[in-house]
Formats: C-alpha cells, sequence, structure tokens
C-alpha cells in the first residue's frame, strides 16, 4: 500500500484491464476527493489508451442547501476533461438510516442508467473497505457482511466495478495534491453522528496510532472473508441444486424447494442454502429469525405454517417450500361475469384467463372458492371440490384464489386441473395464466 501516487495510473490500468472490452465506462462522479481523482485518472489514460467511452454520472439528492452548488462544480470539472456528464436528482425516502436511503435512493439511480455491456466505476478504496468491516462488525453481520464491498457486482443490465480498492485515502489526497485538483468537501461529513463518520474521525485515528497499516490489513481480512463467501456459495449452489426439482405445479411461476432435500443437511448448511436463494429476493432476516425458518420446518405434515419475511413469505406445502410476494399475498376481489366474446379475463391481482375452444353457452361467472362447492364429473358424480383439490395436492396457497367458471349455480370448470378445467368434455379448456411474482430491486 505504501506505493507512489505516481504509480497510480498503472495500478488502476491493472485493475480496469478485465473490463477494456465493456461498452462504456460510466464514472460515479459526487465530486468529492475520490470520485475526482478516480475521474481524472481515467481522462489522463484516456489520452494514451483505447479505453471504453468515458461519461461521469452526478447524483443529486437534495439534502442540503449547499449541495445545490454541485452540479454545476462537476460540470465544469467534467468540462475542463472533456467528459460528458449526466445529472440525475433523486427523492431520498425518510427512514431511520438517512445515510442508507440516500445510498438506497443513489443506487437506483445507477441501475436503472447502466445498460447492457456498460460498468459504472466507483470510487470507494481501502479505507472505505476497512471503516465497512467495523462497523458491520458492530452489528453483528456475518461472514456475507464480513466480505465488505465487493470488487465487482452486477448492476442494472451492467455491472458495478470498485477498481481503487486497494488504494488508500492517503495515496488519493497525494494524488490530487500533485495534480492541483480541487473537490468538494460534503459538510455531512464531519458529522459525527453518521455511524461511518464517527469510525473515521474518532475510532480509526485512534487504531491508526497503535497499529499504523490497520486500514490494510482489515481491508485485507475483508478479502479473505471474501474469499470464504465463494466457498459457501458455491456449497449452497450444491445444496440447492439437489432441492431444486420440478414441481409438478411449476405452472404456478413461483419459486420453490424441495423441503426433504434441505431437512438432511445440517442446520447450517440449511441457513446457509435458504440464504443464498432468499439474498435476490428479499432482505434476509437476522440471528434471531431463523427461527421462523425452524417452526416452518418442524411444523406438522397437516399444517401450513408460513414464515413472513421483509419483502414476503415462505409457505410449506405438497413437501415443498413455496417463496410468495407482490400479489401473491393479496386476497383477490371478486371477479365477477365472463363476456363470452373476450377472449380473455384480466383477473384482479390475479393474472389472466383464457378459455379456449367451442365456449360453454352462458351467462358465465368466474368466482373463487368459498368452501362447499360441488362439482359433477362425468362418470363419477357429484364431488366436494375440496376433496378434488386433496386428491390434486394442490398447495393450501393457491386455493383461494383458482379461477372457478359458474354457469348459474353450477361450478362448470377449475382452470388448470386437468379433469375438471373442462377438458374431460373435450371441446374447450379453461385456462390461467397466474400473477408473476413482484420481486422490487435487491
Amino acid at each position: 500500500m505504501g506505493q507512489s501516487a505516481i504509480d497510480l495510473p498503472s495500478r488502476l490500468l491493472l485493475n480496469l484491464k478485465p473490463w477494456r472490452n465493456a461498452q462504456a465506462w460510466r464514472i460515479a462522479f459526487s465530486g468529492g476527493l475520490d470520485s475526482t481523482v478516480l475521474l481524472h485518472l481515467l481522462a489522463l489514460l484516456a489520452k494514451t489508451q483505447s479505453l471504453p467511452a468515458l461519461s461521469a454520472i452526478h447524483v443529486h439528492h437534495g439534502l442540503q442547501a449547499v449541495a445545490d452548488a454541485w452540479p454545476e462544480h462537476c460540470r465544469s470539472v467534467c468540462a475542463a476533461l472533456g467528459v460528458s456528464l449526466q445529472v440525475v436528482r433523486v427523492q431520498v425516502q425518510p427512514g431511520a438510516s438517512l445515510e442508507r436511503a440516500a445510498r438506497e435512493a443513489r443506487y437506483l439511480a445507477f441501475s436503472d442508467l447502466v445498460q447492457a455491456g456498460e460498468v459504472l466505476l466507483t470510487a470507494q478504496h481501502c479505507d472505505d473497505q476497512a471503516e465497512t468491516l467495523l462497523f458491520r462488525l458492530l452489528r453483528g453481520a456475518g461472514v456475507r457482511g464480513l466480505s465488505g464491498m465487493p470488487r465487482q457486482r452486477p448492476l442494472g443490465k451492467g455491472h458495478l466495478l470498485r477498481p481503487l480498492l486497494d488504494v488508500t485515502r492517503a495515496e488519493l489526497e497525494a494524488y490530487a495534491s500533485e495534480q492541483g485538483l480541487s473537490w468538494i468537501e460534503d459538510p455531512s461529513n464531519q458529522d459525527r453522528q453518521y455511524s461511518r463518520n464517527y469510525l473515521r474521525h474518532q475510532v480509526f485515528p485512534a487504531l491508526i496510532r497503535r497499529w499504523p497499516q490497520a486500514q490494510a490489513t482489515m481491508a485485507r481480512s475483508a478479502a479473505h472473508l471474501a474469499e470464504a463467501q465463494g466457498l459457501l456459495e458455491e456449497l449452497a449452489c450444491m445444496d440447492l441444486r439437489e432441492a431444486s426439482s420440478a414441481s409438478e405445479f411449476a405452472w404456478l411461476g413461483l419459486r420453490s424447494l424441495e423441503l426433504a432435500s434441505l431437512v438432511h443437511l445440517s442446520e447450517a448448511r440449511q441457513r446457509n442454502a435458504l440464504s443464498h436463494w432468499l439474498e435476490p429476493l428479499t432482505r434476509l432476516p437476522d440471528t434471531d429469525h431463523w427461527s421462523g425458518w425452524e417452526d416452518l420446518r418442524d411444523a406438522s405434515g397437516d399444517a401450513c405454517p408460513v414464515w413472513r419475511l421483509a419483502d414476503g413469505e415462505l409457505h410449506r406445502a405438497g413437501g415443498r417450500i413455496w417463496w410468495l410476494s407482490g400479489c401473491w399475498l393479496r386476497p383477490p376481489p371478486a371477479a365477477g361475469a365472463w363476456q363470452a366474446q373476450a377472449s380473455a379475463l384480466a383477473l384482479p391481482y390475479n393474472g389472466v384467463l383464457s378459455l379456449t375452444g367451442q365456449i360453454p353457452d352462458g351467462p358465465l361467472q368466474i368466482r373463487y372458492r368459498e368452501g362447499g362447492e360441488v362439482m359433477a364429473l362425468p362418470g363419477r358424480g357429484h364431488r366436494d371440490l375440496k376433496r378434488l383439490l386433496n386428491e390434486r395436492g394442490v398447495p393450501s396457497f393457491v386455493r383461494g384464489r383458482l379461477p372457478l367458471l359458474y354457469k348459474g349455480d353450477q361450478l362448470l370448470a377449475v382452470a388448470n386441473l386437468e379433469g375438471l378445467d373442462g377438458s374431460a368434455g373435450g371441446s374447450w379448456n379453461l385456462h390461467w395464466q397466474p400473477p408473476g411474482e413482484d420481486l422490487g430491486l435487491r
């Protein structure tokens, strides 16, 4: 970490070597020291190297009055370097942590802007990585959290890359001084009420007085933990491959896992596999809330347990666990009459229904199960719908939203269930396209 700031261009170019064929490099440019140095380095390299097209993005949060002058500063810097700039204004949602809300708004904007084949370059450095490690350690994070900020990860349609993670803040300051650069000093960076600022201004100076290489060694520990997390993810993929057998209800379009393949694993491997599976879907539970998984896993065979998480729910049915989110968590309102001439019927919060073949004489109506329904079947007489659903092992969370086709008080068909969907008569068929998952932005 002791190299001269003069070495920075060659070190940066080496770190960016795998990404030289990207469609474009877009720089997250706040106007502060770190991103100013990154922008200057890239503009300098572009004069002698064949690089992807460079452009910068400045996100304006509007959280403090002084920030209103920053976009103009960023424009002047970019203009002097011959780099185009896009200024994006975002709305920061109120919440317990202003830091986190601003970060989420910023990365949501980046995600929307970065296109396929493009790379967003951000200027986090070695000191930032050390602060991240200590901050997360104090919050009780596991291996995933303690691995720190990844050097690269998918972002929107492209990728995010942090090419300065092996560079210290002192090296960036030395480079900026040598080059005579000017940058924005954000007043909020001095506010000790923010946890990261407290660590930066109060804790790390004391650590560095005793252990001068503290940031470098902590960043190295984060790299070791990132490698360990990679091994855990490989193990999770192996365990999930066995649990990802096809379900006869694949037409639901829901993610599910076979429970039996998970329960024979150790509890640590169960949590590891489920964490990997859930990570793209929801904020992961803390240690205390993993008892919800044990309750769901160990419930009696005839129970319908539910584990409620931040962004959805896990249900257990038919020997599988199912992820439900979005529309699946809202009971569908009454569907109403079916217009026989319509080719499809959009069901509120419940997908789309279609009738194919020779449509039965009307008037027809779509309803949902309330209990006590009876259906006449060729050669079998009248049968309780509940028993018919039990025979086919229809998951309990599906039963209340399966579309039922009625003519008057006569139940004609149950969508998607062979033999009950009208196909027994051979002349028509009731097909339901369930609602898609609302995954949101993770």
